[in-house]
């Protein structure tokens, strides 16, 4: 039986960027459920792309989307309820830097403008960063959750300054990003929800990743999450099909506070670089200071296998 939630006129969504790890994860999810799926891609030639184009599902249409390019959006929306939107640094510029911001907040812009733009959208589901979320001072103006900073949720916000000054390029660009595409949202009427992901263990993970700028101090903060690509993926669907989502959701399923934690995440960014801890390592458990409850109670009764009808 359909989720009760599940009140979207039209079982079409798009997916962009669909040639992510993540965004082919998604496409075959939602296809399992029963969704005609619009993959947008960057480039067709990557792994993750060629293999949903070997799918050969008939629910499933491949669009050549240029995030810079407006059309090349609208296109891919056409007759969509939904957008899954996810950001991938282009291929001329894979690593963030201080100018990645500017792009990212293109993007976003072009993106969300596009949806305001084409009446069957009914719900965007904008992928966004836990970077957005955890690098702020207690004394931060912009910071709605006063209470302590142990106390970390989807309230807060990355202070910029703090980003900037401590070249946090994915942090800035993440919350930038986010700012433009709430600030675009709430002035077009567009009904947006927002995933605010721990850093993704998926196949694609390496010691480059830019969200790891500063793990070692997320660490000490106990504000390093990390997300399981399949809870991510379930994460998404829950707040498109749920109608009562709304506004941010920390999304994370681990938080690393723990020496042994840290040492396996390390092993796994890079095998040959660490060996087991010894019993005179520290072995402290770092107190938790982030929450994701409110993402968590969403998705109590959510079925990640439940086919819709």
């Amino acid at each position: 039986m359909a989720p009760a939630a599940l009140q979207h006129e039209s079982r079409t969504v798009c997916v962009m960027d669909a040639s992510s790890c993540l965004g082919t994860t998604l496409v075959e999810r939602l296809l399992h459920r029963g969704y005609t799926v619009h993959a947008a891609v960057q480039n067709q030639s990557e792994n993750h792309s060629s293999n949903i184009l070997s799918s050969g599902n008939k629910e499933l249409k491949i669009f050549k989307s240029d995030p810079f390019d407006y059309q090349s959006i609208i296109e891919a929306l056409k007759g969509c309820s939904g957008l899954f939107y996810t950001f991938e640094p282009p291929q001329d510029q894979p690593t963030y830097d201080e100018f990645m911001a500017e792009l990212e907040v293109r993007v976003a812009h072009n993106v969300l403008e596009a949806c305001a733009q084409t009446d069957t959208i009914d719900k965007v589901v904008f992928t966004a960063s836990a970077t957005a979320v955890i690098w702020r001072g207690i004394d931060d103006p912009n910071n709605t959750n006063k209470s302590s900073l142990s106390d970390l949720d989807e309230r807060d916000w990355s202070d910029i300054t703090i980003c900037r000054n401590f070249k946090l390029w994915h942090a800035m660009s993440k919350t930038l990003a986010e700012k433009a595409a709430w600030a675009l949202a709430m002035d077009r009427g567009i009904n947006m929800v927002c995933i605010n992901a721990g850093l993704l263990l998926g196949p694609d993970l390496s010691i480059t990743n830019p969200y790891l700028k500063g793990a070692a101090e997320m660490y000490e903060d106990g504000v390093f999450v990390t997300a399981d690509l399949n809870f991510l993926v379930d994460a998404h669907i829950c707040v498109f099909e749920d109608v009562s989502s709304y506004g941010r959701y920390l999304c994370f399923n681990h938080v690393i506070n723990h020496t042994e934690d840290a040492i396996k995440l390390a092993q796994l960014l890079s095998p040959m670089s660490l060996q087991p801890p010894t019993c005179d390592q520290d072995m402290r458990i770092i107190q938790q200071r982030i929450s994701n409850k409110k993402l968590n109670k969403l998705m109590v009764d959510f079925e990640s296998g439940a086919q819709v009808e």
